[in-house]
């Protein structure tokens, strides 16, 4: 990856890719987790702290079989199944991993189960060779396949389920006598007396991370699904390709998505709420009805209610807009309260830092706030009440009332013409 990240704490849509897998995997509700580490020990701990999972660490980089060896401690006195998973293979499914445990506990036993699949390309994937009913005759490295061998199209994942009981007996047995001298996990299958089985998968589930490229390429595929999975569930995506979702996004249905526009971790949209072209959103709940953008930004914090607008080069922040209230153009408003009604003025901004601390701005229901003005907080505008445009607002606001701070405009006939005569004069001299 050449990076200073650890690389499956690189992220896809706004999570990094180990999350991603633990999700999947708490959805099984599993009594132990085991995360074997090598390198960048420090980074996973504090990425998973809380989690209640366990880290061993493989000191030396002795092959798959070696890494799985290192849980063995962690995992004294389980007598459970045991799934053995990839923190740079992201996107497997927690449905194909309970599809994997069910294989395990069929009425034949397998020894253990493993995940396949056929890529278009199977280059240098591991081989498996399985008879008709997926019970597997052969698992071969590509190093060490012959060329019959390599011929095969079913590959190996790497991913396994296997009966806890057994696991470590088997790894025991397993030996370096290959070309890369690693303990190559799979070998567990190939034991004396075992009869393992294989699922198969896509491809896509089980594709691994090793380039910013190949990261780039499961973004592509997890926004791909996760865009039809909205438009499935009722939501219109004007161009699909141009709208990227975080991990975590969550979308009514009959809400509107239009070009170019980016979700960050953390946003709710509610029903029938419409979403304009090349907006941002994070952090942010939008209330059935309102109507966001084009160009606006919602930065975390930011609560807009039903019927609420949010117009073109609008930034939002920390504030809430109560139903039906409006910021049309060119606002910026941050730690607000606005009211139901209320109308922001284009230009308005909510001045809520003094270089040190924030304060907050309370705009009441049905207020008007004239364009260009600064409402310089800790301020309260009463409900109803109407701000001249251009004022500068540093005291409260009583309701109902108009407050115009703005000095006495001034004319002064002739002026015009006599200052560019003179400017003229000096101009030729």
């Amino acid at each position: 990856m050449k990076s200073g990240l650890h690389k499956v704490l690189h992220p896809i849509a706004g999570r990094p890719m180990l999350l991603h897998l633990l999700a999947a995997t708490e959805a099984l509700f599993p009594e132990r987790t085991v995360i074997v580490v090598g390198s960048g020990r420090e980074q996973v701990e504090k990425a998973v702290a809380g989690r209640g999972v366990d880290i061993a660490v493989q000191a030396e980089q002795l092959g798959t079989g070696h890494a799985v060896a290192q849980a063995k401690e962690a995992l004294h006195g389980f007598a459970g199944d045991v799934l053995i998973l990839y923190g740079d293979v992201p996107l497997v499914r927690a449905e194909t991993m309970k599809a994997m445990l069910e294989r395990l506990n069929r009425g034949d036993e397998p020894r253990a189960v493993v995940l396949g699949f056929r890529p278009e390309q199977a280059g240098a994937y591991g081989r498996i060779i399985a008879d008709g009913q997926g019970v597997i005759e052969k698992m071969v490295e590509y190093k060490d396949a012959t060329a019959t061998e390599r011929a095969v199209t079913l590959c190996n994942s790497g991913l396994m389920a296997v009966h806890a009981a057994e696991l470590f007996v088997l790894l025991d047995m397993v030996g370096n006598d290959n070309a890369a001298g690693e303990y190559y996990l799979p070998d567990i299958v190939m034991m004396s007396g075992a009869q393992s089985a294989v699922i198969e998968t896509d491809a896509i589930e089980v594709a691994g991370v090793n380039s910013r490229i190949e990261l780039a390429a499961l973004e592509r595929a997890w926004q791909e699904r996760r865009r039809d999975e909205a438009m499935l569930d009722g939501v219109t995506l004007v161009a699909p390709d141009t709208v990227f979702f975080s991990h975590d996004t969550v979308l009514g249905r009959d809400v509107t998505v239009e070009p170019n526009v980016v979700f960050g971790p953390g946003v709710v949209v509610e029903a029938g709420a419409v979403i304009h072209a090349f907006s941002h959103l994070e952090g942010a709940t939008v209330h059935g009805g309102a109507d966001i953008g084009p160009y606006a930004r919602l930065r975390p914090g930011a609560d807009i209610g039903e019927g609420a607008k949010v117009g073109n080069f609008v930034e939002i922040k920390k504030s809430t807009l109560a139903k039906g209230a409006k910021a049309n153009h060119l606002s910026y408003i941050g730690d607000a309260q606005v009211g139901e009604g209320a109308n922001i003025g284009a230009g308005t901004i909510t001045c809520n830092y003094d270089g040190f601390g924030k304060y907050k701005t309370v705009i009441g229901a049905g207020a008007f706030i004239g364009s260009n003005s600064a409402l310089v907080a800790p301020v309260s505008i009463g409900a109803g009440a109407i701000v001249g445009a251009g004022s500068t607002l540093t005291a409260d606001v009583s309701p109902d009332s108009l407050v115009l701070v703005r000095p006495a405009q001034v004319e002064k006939a002739g002026w015009a013409t006599r200052f560019r005569d003179r400017m003229r004069a000096l101009k030729g001299a």
